[in-house]
């Protein structure tokens, strides 16, 4: 039988209603999960369990006197500390920042606490989430749970992390070039990067979304169920609709799939990696799918564009900082955003209409198609200790040239555990869908679910 912290969200509503289980009891068992790998994988920031012990002794009197809040009232798990929570300061990553207390709960903080989640602590991220890796100036080293020598992958690094070794069954993350889909992938996660507006989040902005980390699929829609419900303060979000997340059984046969494992741009996709993706195409094909290569639509100049814009972006808030504090924020970071000193208007306005280019160009090509498969990174986990799998700040994007267009482009993406590498590390399938149809991509990857091999058991 598993035990308490290894069991689903799925699996803990059920038992919550039938009585079987108390909120409480699984909270004691989710905190000694963490109390016994949180020194190795350093995947939280504000761990309070004393105050998750008494939200979950809040849940228990719900489901005792009938009063839930949620069908899922009482559930563990985490935030990401750019979420904020009211009380909590929230660092976003970075020794540069002044601590204070948030005044609000930011909407998928709101909404979690309005649906009666347990939250067990806030996620680490690196300096401003401008990395794919659990590097950080302010928090300790996050660590993947599938080998403590690699690199859990970001910037949703600590929920990644939490999500695989069992801290509870429900985290949430943002994600903006694939800092969702990226540490999914690296973590043997579901991590659903939604069509932007469909997750309330603050403050909006171009390509930016919060979505769920899970160890399944039907644990994501749960999640979507609480973190889609409107809010008035995301002036970028979509009139709310109610979508029946639950709905996870799809037909395969008929579908017609594309096939991209050239993104046009970045690293080369290495040969594990390409074999699961293929593998899954099959499986896809065996079941009754269309399946067709999908040709590169992004280019080196639109990455390259954005690139720009971002170095801009980022320069320009360490040049408000006083000299103290931006020396404190990570070296990598301060030599990736140096050359924005040395960018003219044209290149950043141009950098800036490269995401629209890409949106543009993402769209056209993906519309034959109901669904496109890919990688989520064309390689797996690298060093524990470095920013990104080259390390290299002057080719820091070379890893997100599958993720990026669906930011860009609005359209919703899931990672979804493909396979293993020779040495053990997890293997991340990408499937993006027509904007507006997340619930199409949480079926297509539940259909990929039941089809693939059997995955190894989570390393609790």
């Amino acid at each position: 039988m598993a035990s308490l912290h290894e069991l689903s969200a799925a699996e803990l509503a059920a038992a919550f209603a039938a009585r079987t289980l108390s909120p409480v009891e699984v909270a004691h068992a989710v905190i000694a999960q963490i109390e016994r790998r949180e020194s190795t994988l350093c995947a939280l920031y504000a761990f309070d369990p004393e105050s998750a012990l008494a939200e979950a002794r809040a849940s228990e009197g719900r489901w005792m006197r009938g009063e839930a809040l949620s069908p899922i009232d009482g559930v563990p798990g985490t935030l990401k500390e750019n979420i904020a929570t009211r009380g909590c300061p929230m660092p976003v990553g970075t020794a540069a920042t002044v601590l204070q207390p948030m005044a609000d709960d930011a909407p998928p903080a709101a909404r979690w606490k309005e649906a009666g989640l347990v939250l067990l602590a806030k996620t680490t991220m690196p300096d401003w989430g401008m990395l794919s890796s659990g590097l950080s100036s302010f928090h300790k080293l996050a660590r993947n749970p599938w080998d403590t020598t690699k690199n859990p992958g970001g910037s949703s690094a600590g929920a990644a992390a939490a999500a695989a070794a069992g801290y509870g069954p429900l985290h949430v993350g943002t994600d903006i070039g694939g800092s969702i889909r990226l540490p999914a992938g690296w973590c043997g996660l579901v991590g659903l990067k939604p069509s932007l507006g469909r997750i309330p989040i603050k403050p909006p902005y171009a390509g930016r979304v919060a979505g769920p980390m899970t160890r399944s699929v039907e644990d994501a829609a749960w999640l979507m169920t609480v973190l889609t419900r409107p809010d008035w303060r995301d002036t970028m979000s979509l009139p709310y609709q109610s979508i029946p997340w639950l709905q996870l059984e799809r037909e395969v046969r008929g579908l017609k799939i594309g096939l991209q494992l050239d993104a046009g741009w970045g690293l080369p996709v290495e040969p594990e990696t390409r074999a699961a993706i293929e593998a899954a195409a099959r499986a896809f094909e065996s079941a009754g799918a269309i399946v067709e290569p999908l040709r590169a639509f992004s280019t080196r100049a639109m990455a390259d564009g954005m690139d720009r814009f971002w170095r801009m972006r980022s320069w320009i808030d360490l040049q408000a900082l006083p000299p103290e504090r931006a020396a404190r924020v990570l070296p990598y970071i301060r030599d990736w955003v140096a050359t924005g000193s040395t960018l003219s208007a044209a290149e950043v306005f141009t950098g800036y209409s490269a995401m629209g280019t890409l949106r543009d160009a993402a769209v056209a090509a993906t519309q034959p198609f109901d669904f496109v498969l890919s990688p989520v990174s064309p390689v797996p986990s690298f060093a524990a200790e470095w920013a990104s799998p080259l390390n290299d700040p002057a080719r820091p994007f070379e890893h997100i040239n599958f993720t990026l267009p669906y930011n860009m482009s609005e359209q919703p993406a899931v990672s979804v555990h493909a396979g293993f590498t020779a040495s053990g590390l997890p293997i991340g399938l990408q499937i993006a869908g027509r904007r507006h149809d997340d619930l199409g991509v949480l079926q297509l990857a539940r259909a990929w679910e039941q089809m693939r091999p059997v995955m190894r058991a989570w390393p609790m």
